[in-house]
């Protein structure tokens, strides 16, 4: 466990890195004895500085969702990051590329919800019921920290949450099974990934769950209004500069951002 002074530092650090577009040391090798408490601390303090500065929380981003990339993290479990209002990128647009330290993409579902949602004990038919609309959605990660990366310096580098672009067709959580809802990923016009959101935890939607139950752990609720971010149904790609991504989910329509 580290010390409030040491989680100060390492926030110092990654505030500094985003600044500068510059990634630090992994905390995990300054910090071996770092623990996931620490790191979700680290991740608070981050955000909790953008905000006094005036940047306003808008909802939460669910990461690690799939078997696949938990085993590779060494957890059992998802991770989670914030999702501040700084970070929402217009659908179809051209965003400056060294704005990120190494940009990457992801195809997600952006849940909107009309009630909020706190735990223990949150279902996924609770999670349905307090969602306004689904979205498609391209979340772009970040990392602002070297590599090789441990689940600890995700976690405190805010589940490397960087940017949200949503955009297509909005439906009605019932209206869909979302489970069955693909997406494809076109990296300059060309196919890059495919998926179904039933990798996201059997069904997206179990996502919004666990995150909901998790944060009451530190006595956050998800809120009315609030955009959460189920996770990613294809594995990530990394965009270089003049890189037009693009993403298709079919019926629900399509959202795209170019790196110039």
């Amino acid at each position: 466990m580290l010390s409030d002074t040491e989680r100060q530092t390492a926030a110092q650090m990654l505030r500094t890195a985003e600044q500068t577009r510059e990634p630090v040391k992994q905390l995990s090798t300054i910090w071996p004895n770092i623990t996931f408490e620490d790191a979700y601390a680290i991740q608070n303090l981050v955000q909790q500085k953008k905000m006094a500065e005036g940047r306003k929380l808008i909802g939460h981003k669910v990461g690690l969702t799939s078997k696949a990339m938990q085993r590779s993290s060494q957890i059992d479990e998802p991770d989670y990051g914030h999702l501040l209002d700084d970070m929402v990128i217009a659908d179809g647009a051209k965003v400056p590329h060294e704005r990120f330290c190494i940009p990457r993409v992801e195809v997600e579902l952006a849940f909107v919800l009309n009630k909020a949602l706190r735990g223990p004990g949150v279902r996924l038919t609770d999670v349905l019921n307090a969602t306004e609309y689904v979205v498609p959605a391209l979340e772009i990660v970040d990392a602002r920290v070297q590599n090789p990366r441990k689940i600890f310096d995700t976690i405190a580098d805010n589940g490397a949450a960087a940017g949200i672009v949503m955009g297509g067709r909005p439906v009605r959580p019932m209206d869909v099974d979302l489970r069955w809802v693909g997406g494809i990923m076109y990296v300059n016009g060309e196919i890059e990934e495919t998926g179904l959101a039933a990798g996201v935890l059997g069904h997206p939607a179990m996502g919004v769950a666990w995150l909901a139950n998790k944060l009451t752990e530190h006595g956050v609720t998800l809120e009315a209004g609030h955009i959460v971010l189920a996770g990613s149904f294809t594995r990530v790609i990394f965009a270089r500069k003049g890189d037009t991504v693009h993403g298709d989910f079919g019926p629900l329509g399509g959202v795209a951002v170019q790196f110039v």
